[in-house]
């Protein structure tokens, strides 16, 4: 592998991956889809700087971040790693927005989940590898 090589695995991971949510307990495509920058991207680097920001501003007199803090900071670092999305709610789409974003990583544990996993799974943005 040279230089180049990597520079541009990193420039193909930014513009993400589409992944399909899946169903918790039945395991079937959802028809939610969210498009995911890859872990080497400047995306995600900029979302690894922004964590701590956030985590820097929720700190306490005593250096302390709440759990509470911690897991607001930990959902907005996953929600910068999301690009774009098809996501209906009531048979309409649902403006893709980074508030929107967060609303849906709320909605349930098993969409942070495999997000992060998508997120974290470089093969996902090698075009072939999975």
């Amino acid at each position: 592998m040279q230089l180049n090589e990597i520079e541009g695995f990193a420039e193909d991971q930014d513009r993400g991956a589409w992944l399909e949510l899946l169903d918790p307990v039945k395991g079937q495509p959802t028809g939610l889809r969210v498009k995911v920058a890859g872990p080497d991207s400047a995306t995600q680097a900029r979302a690894r700087l922004a964590l701590v920001d956030d985590l820097t501003a929720a700190t306490d007199f005593e250096g302390r971040v709440s759990a509470e803090n911690r897991e607001l900071a930990r959902l907005r670092n996953l929600a910068r790693c999301v690009v774009a999305w098809e996501v209906q709610a009531d048979g309409k789409p649902v403006p893709f927005s980074f508030e929107n974003v967060l609303r849906l990583l709320r909605a349930g544990v098993w969409v942070q989940s495999q997000i992060d996993a998508f997120a974290a799974d470089r093969r996902r943005f090698v075009v072939g590898a999975v």
